[in-house]
């Protein structure tokens, strides 16, 4: 409740202060501060100016300080005209206390629900009206790999299941390279969490376990075989990974001293700067098998509520820039994602980025990141649940009954 008197007394603030007649503000938060990052936001940027929008730009380096920034401009009365969150539950609240304008007439116009997939329509659109535009779908677990380490340790053929996945890590591991690139960190031990999750459990455990958040599932045995194989993963990682950046674990692989990393197709922005591509210098796993969850997750923009009138011209244009046809494809081949929606044409795009547009077709492959079924407070309470997992010895049984608790948390 108290949250909820701040933030409704932040509206007023920033109702006040967007008094109409004022001179329109043109300010996008985002955090795309990479090289590669900042050639991929300056497609949207060069497209809307061209469509007559007008752009300031305040990239923010890393996610929880970006949308820290943003929220606290937002609830503070000085909002942007735009800024970047994950097509998630991250900002549901904003939403529900009427912070944000929506873009209805765009999404109704242009047709979102039909080209939309499920796990994004589920987060950007609330009680029927739309307070985000997608500009992405990145899939989160996939597996990358290094040819020339393969090569090394005598690996043939790319793993087709999780057996065949340790099997490759023994063989990397005896070969004296690092087997499995990680960096220490809650976010990505999450995502080998939830990547093992789908590979074992597939559609039906993963949901049952995430989005239904079911007792029952929770302490099986199934998912308990999940836990033991995420924690077996940490016999593979080297010694320096407490701490290290995603990107360093990354280039681990491209230099050929690890042989896989689990991570998002940002990855690729990676590879590329380093002048390798897909199926020479290095190889992508999707999944395992034609009936493995696609995990979807992805960017966003919201638009901070305003009564200016040039304002809300201007948040209007760049949500229907953003999903235009021309811009989906060139952002996309720069950011390692693909597009958000599935007709447009693909010729052009790599041979990972071909594959998840392949899989994208096939909707009962699509499923959410825990973000798009979890509350922020449930998907923290989660996390810190399999970090202490990850680095001590609990048991197995006891994370189940933790992650069980942390996922009942309502609030």
């Amino acid at each position: 409740m108290l949250k909820q008197r701040i933030l409704a007394a932040a509206l007023a603030l920033a109702s006040a202060g967007a008094a109409f007649g004022a001179a329109p503000k043109t300010e996008v938060i985002h955090w795309w501060t990479s090289s590669s990052e900042a050639a991929a936001v300056r497609t949207i940027a060069d497209a809307y100016r061209a469509a007559g929008g007008v752009w300031t730009d305040t990239a923010i380096a890393g996610a929880d300080q970006a949308r820290a920034v943003a929220i606290n401009r937002i609830v503070g009365g000085n909002a942007p005209m735009a800024a970047q969150f994950n097509t998630t539950k991250q900002f549901t609240d904003l939403v529900e206390q009427g912070m944000l304008n929506n873009v209805d007439d765009v999404a109704l116009r242009e047709g979102w629900d039909k080209f939309l997939p499920e796990p994004v329509l589920s987060v950007i659109r609330v009680k029927g009206h739309y307070y985000a535009v997608p500009v992405n779908i990145h899939m989160q677990a996939w597996i990358w790999y290094s040819k020339a380490a393969f090569q090394k340790a005598g690996i043939a053929k790319e793993p087709a299941n999780v057996d065949e996945l340790f099997a490759a890590l023994d063989k990397l591991k005896a070969a004296g390279l690092i087997p499995l690139a990680h960096g220490g960190q809650p976010w990505q031990e999450n995502i080998l969490f939830l990547s093992m999750l789908a590979h074992m459990g597939g559609t039906e455990l993963y949901l049952k376990v995430l989005r239904d958040r079911d007792p029952a599932a929770i302490n099986s045995e199934a998912f308990r075989r999940v836990l033991l194989n995420f924690k077996r993963l940490q016999s593979y990682v080297d010694a320096g990974a407490p701490g290290r950046n995603w990107n360093d674990a990354t280039a681990l692989v491209i230099s050929g001293k690890a042989g896989i990393q689990v991570m998002g197709d940002w990855a690729k922005g990676e590879f590329g700067a380093a002048h390798q591509s897909a199926g020479k210098e290095y190889g992508c796993i999707a999944g395992f098998g034609p009936r493995s969850p696609y995990l979807i997750q992805g960017d966003a923009f919201v638009f901070p509520k305003t009564d200016n009138a040039q304002q809300i011209k201007y948040q209007k244009l760049l949500a229907s820039v953003i999903v235009a046809p021309r811009t989906q494809i060139a952002f996309n081949k720069l950011k390692g994602s693909i597009p958000i929606r599935g007709d447009v044409d693909a010729s052009g795009m790599d041979p990972c980025a071909k594959a998840g547009m392949a899989i994208m077709k096939d909707r009962t492959r699509h499923v959410g990141i825990g973000e798009v079924y979890l509350t922020p407070d449930q998907n923290g309470a989660m996390q810190d649940v399999l970090t202490s997992f990850w680095n001590t010895k609990m048991p197995a049984e006891k994370a189940q009954k933790l992650i069980a608790a942390a996922l009942r948390n309502e609030q």
